[in-house]
């Protein structure tokens, strides 16, 4: 079965001039739009977006959008007309938000984050309004399962971030050592889910093997700096994730680890050194 405004892999059926036609065996056939179609024969597949055209009908480019359908993106407006405002998100027909899936009236040239959804008719448009497309609790995700993020707001407590497109969650501020930006995507983790089931997430890893892998990091760098290094478990958070990309947690896990074993030593004025 296609999915509209997903990617699909489509089967080559017909080629009648330089037209090609594209099917899935269910569904019908599909008419590639692309100027500049890729050289193909009958039988070959083909990665394809598949949208509605302005007639209504079923239509495939090989180009790939910025988002598809369900998805959260940031995206620019690039014109204005009496249907509402277009977004550009890489393809050459632009996309709609309509006057009514606007919060406030939206400007040319600027960025707004938006989600993408099929409406009533079955036609590829955009909203501002994410709040009513995702969920605020949730009882699917585990405890460290790798998700995408894409921030969005700040709070008083940190950075509000939409999860795998679908959920809210929440970046705290005392975990964050890195700037981050409304629209930027992520990998994060899921940090916990609370009594609430609220979602409480994170961009570094957590766990043992984490650790396991961050101690073998830590005596390679400390091996090409010569034996010592002017960090510790004293040190800010911030200058630990820009030497390892990771929480100081996880940081005094791993030093932690090396120290039980005798292989490194640890003082708060010079840093962590290996030991002979």
């Amino acid at each position: 079965m296609i999915s509209i405004g997903k990617t699909n892999t489509l089967n080559v059926v017909k080629i009648q001039g330089a037209d090609i036609y594209l099917d899935d065996g269910t569904s019908g056939k599909v008419l590639l739009v692309d100027k500049r179609p890729p050289a193909c024969e009958v039988g070959d597949t083909l990665e394809v977006f598949v949208f509605v055209d302005g007639e209504g009908h079923l239509a495939a480019t090989t180009q790939k959008p910025k988002a598809e359908v369900d998805e959260v993106a940031w995206l620019k407006v690039v014109s204005l007309n009496y249907y509402g405002a277009f977004l550009d998100w890489g393809l050459p027909k632009d996309l709609l938000v309509p006057f009514s899936e606007q919060h406030h009236e939206m400007e040319v040239g600027r960025f707004y984050l938006v989600k993408i959804f099929m409406d009533e008719k079955g036609r590829i448009a955009a909203t501002t309004k994410i709040d009513k497309h995702l969920l605020d609790e949730s009882v699917y995700f585990k405890e460290g399962q790798k998700v995408t993020l894409v921030i969005a707001d700040k709070t008083d407590l940190g950075v509000k971030a939409i999860v795998n497109h679908s959920h809210w969650g929440m970046l705290y501020q005392n975990e964050l050592f890195q700037p981050v930006k409304k629209g930027q995507k992520f990998e994060g983790y899921i940090k916990q889910i609370r009594d609430d089931l609220k979602i409480d997430v994170s961009l570094y890893e957590s766990g043992y093997g984490k650790v396991e892998s961050l101690t073998d990091t830590i005596l390679a760098r400390l091996k090409a700096k010569g034996g010592s290094m002017r960090l510790s478990d004293k040190s800010p958070p911030e200058a630990i994730y820009a030497e390892f990309g990771v929480s100081k947690k996880v940081f005094k896990q791993a030093i932690g680890a090396l120290y039980k074993q005798q292989l490194i030593s640890l003082d708060k004025f010079d840093g962590i050194k290996l030991v002979d």
